[in-house]
């Protein structure tokens, strides 16, 4: 029995994902939850369990490769039926196994194209199918040496943007297939690059596409939304090093313009006193460990704020819809977690039906996880209201951006000891700053501060045990 391997929705936003590394190969034995491959998107860089035991009998979308959710990416034989990997391996991924291009007919070559018209790469050796692709402005399918070049047509019409020749560019995939990534490194590093006669046509009839490539390594985002608006010259100037972004960083970069656009923000900024949860935290963190085998952090105790302040202002734990404002019965909190790679958002489900050691077990756990690449896909999804915690590096103050589709997002700054007039005394306490940004479509600003207010009442007056 065969078993589909589809690749998986990382969140409620996100409809793709880019394969990053197979970790098995065709032939190889996996069991059901194995780790069989490693996936990237804006939210989350996870690897992804095998759904079935058997053995991986075909791997239909390479490392590199940008394909939508629900998409068939490999194909596991659930039966056991170990065939061997030259006739297991697709047409995308076969390519390598005539080596010896001379032991490929014409016939042979003929038959991929007809069963895999995705565009793998091996329609290569025949003239009629290589036709199909814009051949004119690929670059040769043949190295210099005879070696086929492989490469899918969004690859080769990268290539063509940037001007990259891939007969110069050595790929990193399976079996030396050129990815997008491969193009990208080499437009970024300024070599690879084709000769500038190439471009001999009429210059009048491509006066502004011809130009812009070629100058333009780091700005390898062919995306309109992601395109810098200041002129490449007054960019690359003087040493630089330009590296491409990774698939992260640019849909992060994609959905933080995004809420900008769709999200009217606004901000509002309070301090909370933090004394008494400091001293109660600093004479609790010890035995707070060794009871529960786990940390306590400051985190537990905003999070317990919050889910408070959403209970009294249910239009903060919303969602707009158009015209419509969904009010969320579940309080599913996204914790921002700043990764080495980039920024992930795992979510504490149901906020609201936990007590103080389940808050504080549920997000080091998330954190934890989410920096070892362990989350499931479920678990970076249908949050309700999000916090950041830039204060934990330094940041006093911040206004982050919200988190689609939540309509607000807590800013936590650093927690330091300032003076303070109580009583008409001054006095030594320890501060917060706590910003709440949020879409002005659903949240007005009363309720905002009333929000705000809600979570420093009762930061500042806890009394709930920890212990």
């Amino acid at each position: 029995m065969s078993v589909d391997v589809i690749m998986p929705q990382m969140g409620e936003s996100i409809f793709e994902g880019t394969i990053t590394r197979w970790l098995k190969k065709p032939g190889d034995r996996v069991e059901r939850d194995e780790p069989l491959f490693e996936i990237s998107t804006d939210k989350v860089d996870a690897e992804i369990p095998a759904p079935s035991a058997g053995v991986l009998r075909e791997i239909k979308v390479t490392e590199g490769q940008t394909v939508p959710i629900q998409t068939v990416v490999a194909v596991i034989d659930a039966a056991g039926a170990a065939a061997s990997p030259s006739t297991s391996v697709p047409a995308a991924a076969s390519a390598p196994s005539p080596a010896p291009g001379k032991g490929a007919p014409a016939k042979a070559a003929a038959a991929p194209p007809a069963p895999a018209a995705p565009a793998p790469a091996p329609a290569t050796p025949t003239p009629a199918a290589s036709s199909a692709p814009p051949a004119a402005p690929a670059p040769p399918a043949v190295r210099g040496n005879g070696q086929k070049i492989r490469s899918s047509p969004l690859v080769r019409k990268l290539a063509k943007e940037h001007n990259v020749d891939l007969a110069a560019v050595e790929g990193s995939g399976a079996g030396g297939r050129i990815s997008k990534r491969d193009i990208l490194a080499a437009a970024g590093s300024g070599g690879a690059r084709l000769a500038a006669p190439a471009a001999p046509a009429p210059s009048s009839a491509t006066p502004a596409a011809s130009p812009a490539p070629p100058p333009g390594p780091g700005g390898a985002l062919a995306h309109p939304v992601l395109e810098n608006a200041v002129p490449r010259e007054r960019i690359y100037f003087g040493s630089y090093e330009a590296q491409p972004m990774s698939v992260m960083r640019q849909r992060i970069a994609e959905h933080m313009v995004a809420s900008k656009h769709v999200s009217p923000h606004v901000y509002s900024i309070d301090e909370a006193d933090m004394t008494r949860i400091a001293k109660l935290r600093e004479g609790s963190k010890a035995a707070f460990e060794a009871k529960y085998a786990t940390k306590l952090t400051f985190m537990p105790f905003f999070v317990r704020a919050c889910v408070e302040a959403l209970r009294a202002f249910p239009t903060v734990n919303a969602s707009a819809d158009g015209a419509t404002v969904v009010l969320h019965r579940e309080i599913n909190v996204g914790i921002a977690v700043a990764l080495d790679w980039g920024l992930i958002v795992p979510v504490l489900k149901n906020a609201e039906e936990k007590n103080f050691l389940g808050l504080a077990r549920g997000m080091n756990d998330l954190a934890e996880r989410a920096r070892a690449k362990k989350l499931k896909p479920e678990e970076v999804q249908e949050s309700t209201f999000s916090i950041t915690n830039p204060g934990v590096y330094g940041g006093l103050m911040g206004l982050p951006v919200i988190n689609q589709p939540n309509v607000a997002i807590l800013g936590i700054g650093a927690i330091q000891k300032r003076p303070m007039v109580l009583d008409d005394a001054i006095a030594i306490r320890s501060m917060v700053y706590l910003t709440l940004s949020y879409d002005h479509r659903v949240v007005d600003g009363a309720v905002a501060h009333q929000f705000v207010g809600k979570v420093k009442g009762l930061l500042e007056g806890w009394s709930e045990e920890v212990l």
